[in-house]
């Protein structure tokens, strides 16, 4: 059963943490200084995605495997044990040869290239399979003001010493970010991506993100998930994220929570109506805290749809 063409909007929220930090500048948060907006790459929200699904989504069957992710190298067997040395990471040839350097094999068994594509190195050659599932650079939907820190470590700076480590960091009091995704049906037809991943790859943006509970990326929350599905091959409005805006009594900087503000879907939801003949259906799930107005007169919309 082939895929219809959907675009996704999602949106999520940070609370005193670095949402994705750069490591060219210091790990400091993503911000774009002309206009104080927070970014966040395409990157980072699939790492998310890849970290659930491989740690509770089965991975270790014979199709959730994760292409992508950190593994020890394998000895060359060509190599003595002392020519080998400190193995490392293993590369993406040596990852390609865990599935026999045969590329159904890859697609067969790993969900993530199935759903963002990648390059596999087969032998001699290379060969790119384009993801269906494509996201743009997340944004905040406001200003942010980065936060300089500093914590004392739990131990000393050397042995014998009685001075303890300073922990120093810059995180963002609060940030209410937006990504915006489409998934292509024709690269799909390409990676053998199904229906059954898709629904997987919703669950996986949603409590995954739920999930980050690391020190550096507690307090990240799901607020919003959209999902617009068309009838109409290749047909799509695009860029979902244009349309929201937040309504509020404070400033941008000041904002701390999302009970602060309102999320203005009114200019969304007028495309969804004026474009409401290519729509399929229009999905939401939308956390308890969040208020939001501008949905009330689109057709086919399912406020009761469930991961």
């Amino acid at each position: 059963m082939s895929l219809n063409r959907s675009e996704i909007l999602f949106l999520y929220d940070v609370t005193n943490a670095n949402p994705n930090g750069d490591p060219a500048d210091g790990n400091m948060p993503r911000i774009d200084n002309e206009t104080g907006i927070n970014i966040v790459t395409d990157v980072r929200l699939k790492r998310t995605i890849r970290d659930y699904l491989f740690n509770f989504e089965g991975h270790n069957t014979k199709e959730k495997d994760i292409f992508v992710r950190e593994m020890e190298a394998l000895p060359d067997p060509a190599k003595k044990a002392k020519e080998n040395g400190k193995l490392g990471i293993m590369d993406g040839k040596q990852r390609t040869g865990c599935f026999s350097n045969d590329a159904d094999n890859v697609l067969n068994s790993c969900i993530d290239i199935r759903l963002f594509g990648g390059v596999l190195p087969i032998e001699k050659d290379s060969l790119t399979f384009t993801g269906p599932v494509q996201f743009k650079m997340g944004h905040s939907l406001h200003k942010v003001k980065p936060m300089f820190i500093k914590g004392t470590g739990a131990f000393a700076s050397q042995a014998g010493k009685e001075n303890k480590t300073f922990r120093e960091e810059h995180i963002l009091p609060y940030s209410l970010i937006a990504f915006y995704g489409v998934v292509n049906e024709n690269a799909a037809e390409k990676t053998k991506l199904t229906e059954a991943d898709v629904k997987l790859l919703y669950k996986s943006m949603w409590y995954g993100t739920k999930n980050l509970i690391t020190r550096s990326k507690m307090e990240h929350q799901p607020r919003l998930l959209l999902v617009v599905t068309y009838k109409d091959p290749s047909f799509f409005i695009g860029e979902l994220d244009k349309y929201v805006s937040l309504d509020k009594t404070i400033s941008d900087e000041q904002l701390r929570d999302i009970g602060e503000v309102i999320l203005n879907l009114s200019e969304l939801g007028k495309v969804l109506i004026k474009n409401q003949d290519h729509i399929q259906d229009v999905r939401i799930i939308a956390d308890s805290r969040l208020k939001y107005i501008g949905l009330d007169s689109v057709k086919n919309l399912n406020k009761e749809w469930i991961l």
